[in-house]
């Protein structure tokens, strides 16, 4: 995966799931383009998929029919070996909840993401320091989760899914267990860090404020993707 991005090109995805008593249909012929480098937004009611949209690009499930490619990477047909090294390498994730280990301090949540993908503990110490300087918390390195609010807890959850310069940032909804206040700051945060490294970024949320930063715009109805309008 060379160069400053990768396109992701869904193309007729159809996905479903098996209840106590039929099937649930999550995609049907759905298709989609989400370019390399620039930020869109996944919207729509809840329990229609978004979150499955997300699970779908990751490679942490894979659609029924259809094919889901990153790059030159057809992720839908690797195996799950595969697809756990592709993600491990080039995927960031950031969630609502924040995931962070309590027992170890904020440095170590960070560089435990590094140290898993090979690199040397030295060069993931100061690749940590050096984020978590961007997001103004080097001088929380020390501290343990629970002796940060949550917006710090969220912007060290941002650092660890930069920490292996990922081509792709997948968030589903970042913002939804802070405040309005504290919610706009990360997300600004989140949006900025993405767009000056180049990376494409993928976010499911409700906060309608996202959308002012969003190069395009996707509601999540009828088993399909429908596109809206983005930022002026």
């Amino acid at each position: 995966m060379e160069g400053d991005g990768v396109d992701i090109l869904l193309n007729d995805i159809f996905k479903a799931y098996d209840d106590s008593y039929d099937q649930r249909i999550i995609f049907d012929a759905m298709t989609a383009v989400f370019p390399a480098g620039e930020f869109s937004v996944i919207m729509g009611k809840s329990g229609v998929g978004k979150s499955s949209l997300l699970n779908l690009i990751s490679g942490i499930d894979l659609p029924d029919k259809g094919r889901i490619t990153i790059g030159t990477n057809r992720v839908s047909e690797m195996n799950d070996t595969q697809r756990t090294v592709f993600r491990r390498q080039h995927i960031g994730f950031v969630y609502q909840s924040f995931n962070l280990i309590p027992v170890l301090s904020v440095l170590e949540n960070v560089t435990l993401v590094a140290e898993l993908d090979g690199v040397p503990p030295s060069v993931a110490r100061k690749k940590a320091i050096s984020l978590l300087d961007t997001v103004g918390l080097s001088d929380r390195c020390r501290h343990y989760p629970d002796n940060l609010s949550g917006g710090e807890q969220q912007r060290v959850a941002i650092v660890r899914s930069l920490v292996n310069d990922p081509k792709i940032l997948l968030a589903d909804e970042p913002t939804g267990n802070l405040d309005q206040e504290t919610g706009g700051l990360v997300l600004q945060m989140l949006t900025d860090l993405a767009k000056n490294s180049g990376k494409s970024l993928i976010m499911v949320t409700h906060s309608p404020e996202a959308i002012a930063y969003a190069d395009q715009v996707y509601v999540v109805a009828d088993h399909t993707l429908i596109a809206r309008p983005g930022r002026p």
